[in-house]
């Protein structure tokens, strides 16, 4: 198969390593001759590293560079069976390259946008043959993240889903089809992880380490909300609440908190910056500050836990209840795609859904706000007595 990338960047990069690994062959298409060059040094250094810890050898190493060719003329990928686009998130840069890029592939080449936010639908207008475009959505790192987000819009053809599934299947990666509704599977259902923990400090109840202690230590998250939001960078993370607020019409339960919008107009981007909810440039490692830090009191980590773990139970419902994702799919995205230690409605059995349902309804009780409405299906379920799985 003939695969073309459009855009270098770290997450271009990353696909056409996946692909050009599982024995396609790719041309990785920018306009910035630099940035060509970044990409294939960079390629050179994660492989020499990969020969490093044992996991492929110099043969190995020299057939994945020879599946990658790098251009810089967009008529490069005419030959193309699949283009898959990781540009910026811009809407109308999107659908102008798509147009282009139209008029050099052939009929049944698979047009596919990388975008974890943006419409489907959108992007596929501009084509004259929309049915071709589809969403495929990978994790960042590519080559070591699971899951792939595979979204039809309403214009994708059947044949192009299929092919697209299993494409992406071949390439060793757990698809998950997703409804192309706003955030798609993980970053709608995971916004809860992040804005109910922000949520919570802003109440005064506990500070940022004190959160992501109890979301580790009793939920075994591999980071704290608030370290994962300095991981990815907080103008990033605030940019993706504000778009799925506003994509859902302003709907209460993805409300940005201004915790957030004043940490990033402020700069406190976190490790990029050097400073955001933690400290990074004193040599202390997030990690550490958290463990020296952190309120250790029992009843207030099991609150705090139970709190952000019933709202993100009841995204995860409330995804499955309005068809978004199947259950399987919507567990599989966010242990696959986010590391979560578990799958969420996995979790709801476990914790009982009545749990769930009677958690959710005193949150709602005590704030009276339609962000803490409970999932019709979660109590469809209670009252029929039955669990997700």
């Amino acid at each position: 198969m003939n695969v073309g990338i459009i855009g270098s960047g770290t997450m271009g990069s990353g696909i056409a390593q996946v692909a050009a690994t599982s024995g396609c062959k790719v041309k990785l298409y920018d306009t910035n001759e630099v940035a060509l060059d970044k990409a294939k040094a960079s390629l050179e250094k994660i492989l020499n590293r990969l020969i490093e810890k044992g996991r492929i050898d110099a043969d190995e190493k020299n057939r994945i560079q020879s599946n990658i060719s790098y251009v810089d003329n967009l008529k490069d990928l005419s030959d193309s069976n699949l283009t898959i686009e990781a540009i910026i998130e811009n809407l109308d840069i999107k659908k102008k390259v798509f147009s282009e890029l139209e008029s050099y592939v052939s009929e049944d080449c698979i047009i596919a946008s990388n975008t974890s936010s943006l419409s489907i639908a959108s992007i596929a207008a501009s084509l004259e043959k929309p049915e071709r475009c589809i969403g495929i959505h990978f994790f960042n790192p590519a080559p070591l993240m699971k899951l792939v987000e595979v979204i039809p819009a309403i214009q994708t053809s059947e044949e192009v889903l299929q092919k697209s599934i299993e494409t992406i299947s071949n390439w060793k990666k757990v698809v998950a089809v997703a409804k192309d509704t706003p955030g798609f599977i993980v970053n709608r259902v995971a916004r809860p992880f992040y804005g109910e923990s922000l949520r919570i400090y802003e109440e005064g109840l506990a500070d940022f380490a004190t959160i992501d202690h109890s979301l580790k230590s009793l939920g075994g998250f591999r980071m704290g909300p608030f370290e994962l939001m300095d991981f990815i960078g907080n103008d990033v993370n605030y940019t993706v609440t504000e778009t799925v607020f506003t994509a859902f019409y302003f709907d209460p339960r993805y409300k940005p908190a201004f915790t957030q919008k004043r940490f990033s107009e402020a700069g406190y981007l976190g490790r990029k910056s050097g400073k955001g909810y933690y400290d990074y440039q004193n040599g202390m490692s997030s990690a550490e500050f958290i463990l020296a830090s952190a309120n250790k009191d029992e009843k207030r980590a099991q609150q705090i836990f139970d709190r952000v773990l019933v709202m993100l139970i009841n995204e995860a419902a409330d995804a499955l209840f309005l068809n978004v994702a199947s259950a399987e799919d919507i567990d599989n995205a966010m242990t696959k795609g986010v590391n979560y230690p578990k799958g969420l409605l996995t979790w709801a059995d476990e914790k009982g859904i009545d749990w769930c349902v009677s958690r959710l309804d005193e949150l709602y009780d005590e704030y009276h706000e339609d962000r803490y409405r409970c999932s019709p299906l979660l109590r469809k379920l209670n009252k029929e007595n039955k669990t997700f799985f």
